[in-house]
């Protein structure tokens, strides 16, 4: 034995493992540890500090100045409460409250900003970028995993967690479809997603109709048959959420100034002369950085920078609320086509005597994400059998599937031109079609 030790030597303590409290102004405080305060740490998951969550509208709504980082803690903290309700397994658990961890890093400037841009210039969406970060994938300019930085599949299988179960939960991929009721919780009518960012986006635009029961839904949450449903009780929840979704969408997403900044930003992109053979790293940025490629890529996207940090937006000057007969067709392949969208915009102003690039179409109200068509699911169980309140026509499924702005067709124009194109802009825009 050697001189100082004792036949009964304690052996050392092991460090408890770290443990951080967020305190967040939703949920109160969202306790992290182990993998997930890992990841909140890597540069990719950093990058949301970056992004607004609610794009453009702080120009309508000054308070809404919050991230997407903010919003994903509260979706990682939402799917662990839904966990717990419906008692997941641990390994489950740990899978679907990552999933809501890292569903949005695949944003890029403001948010749904440059979503079209992006299926235009790469050929995919968000969640294909979130889905590379996760399984280690390599998208060149975009997702490119640091060799100084661990990456998020090492992290991911050092706590036991499948990288590629994650990545499926977070971008499903048609035909696969490992595990429905976690994906789900991601990915349905009433998921931890909407839960949070209804509440969040209400509370920093101070904008009500987002003030939904989530205490209740995460109460009366329930699986069957590998399905996300409600118990009966929470009905009026169901409601509430049900309102307070499409009403939110009305008076925020898609209102008429903040839908003018979305087309005014997604146009300073694609008038760049070199568009679309831009940086694929544009998808990537952060808002700063946006805006500062913006300032130097071109004088016109210069001036639009300029507009925003001013507030001079683009004014509507025509509002079409249905598509007048014989059209459909001609504003289906607008939609479809962006390239035909933009030799319309640059021939109305051409007829008006405008600049090119003056004259702006705005055709959300026709868009995929306009209309919230998966509520016939939301299944409703009691006596143990399971309804589908919401498949029947009420006056709860008009409001639900009501488009979320009055009009199908709407033009923006700078302000000192609204008066002389709201006079010819009509009967133009029909003739062009």
């Amino acid at each position: 034995m050697l001189p100082g030790t004792s036949a009964l030597a304690v052996p050392p303590r092991r460090r408890p493992p770290v443990r951080k409290s967020i305190f967040d102004p939703v949920h109160g405080i969202i306790a992290v540890e182990g993998a997930p305060l890992d990841l909140i740490g890597h540069p990719a998951f950093q990058r949301l500090w970056g992004i607004r969550q609610t794009g453009f509208a702080h120009l309508v709504f000054p308070g809404a100045n919050h991230t997407r980082l903010e919003h994903s803690l509260g979706v990682f903290w939402v799917t662990g409460q839904m966990a717990d309700h419906l008692r997941l397994s641990p390994e489950e658990a740990s899978t679907v409250s990552v999933g809501g961890l890292l569903h949005d890093l695949g944003h890029g400037p403001f948010s749904h900003t440059l979503d079209p841009s992006s299926l235009e210039v790469l050929g995919f969406g968000h969640e294909r970028i979130s889905r590379a970060w996760i399984t280690g994938e390599s998208l060149e300019g975009i997702a490119e995993p640091s060799p100084e930085v661990a990456t998020i599949p090492e992290t991911l299988n050092r706590a036991g967690i499948s990288p590629r179960l994650v990545a499926d939960l977070v971008d499903p991929m048609p035909g696969r479809d490992p595990h429905p009721l976690l994906r789900a919780m991601l990915h349905g009518a009433i998921d931890a997603d909407r839960i949070d960012y209804l509440q969040r986006d209400a509370h920093y635009t101070g904008v009500a109709h987002g003030t939904i029961d989530a205490a209740r839904l995460l109460d009366t949450v329930r699986a069957r048959n590998g399905r996300l449903v409600f118990a009966e009780k929470g009905h009026n929840a169901v409601e509430g959420f049900l309102v307070g979704r499409a009403l939110m969408y009305s008076a925020v997403y898609f209102h008429k100034t903040v839908r003018s900044a979305e087309v005014m930003a997604q146009s300073a992109l694609e008038r760049l002369p070199e568009y679309p053979d831009i940086p694929r790293s544009v998808f990537a940025m952060t808002d700063g950085e946006f805006f500062a490629y913006l300032t130097a890529a071109s004088p016109r996207a210069a001036d639009m920078v300029r507009r925003f940090r001013t507030r001079q937006l683009f004014k509507r000057a025509l509002a079409w609320r249905e598509i007048p007969s014989g059209l459909g067709s001609a504003v289906r392949r607008m939609v479809a086509r962006p390239s035909q969208r933009r030799e319309i915009e640059d021939r109305l102003a051409d007829r008006l005597g405008f600049p090119s690039g003056t004259v702006l179409l705005d055709l959300a109200g026709l868009s995929s994400r306009a209309v919230a068509g998966d509520w016939a699911e939301v299944g409703l169980v009691g006596d143990r059998r399971v309804t589908y309140p919401f498949r029947s026509p009420s006056v709860w499924r008009d409001l639900a599937m009501r488009p979320p702005t009055a009009w199908k067709v709407s033009a923006y124009v700078p302000p000192d031109l609204r008066e002389a194109a709201e006079r010819r802009l009509d009967g133009l825009l029909r003739r062009s079609l």
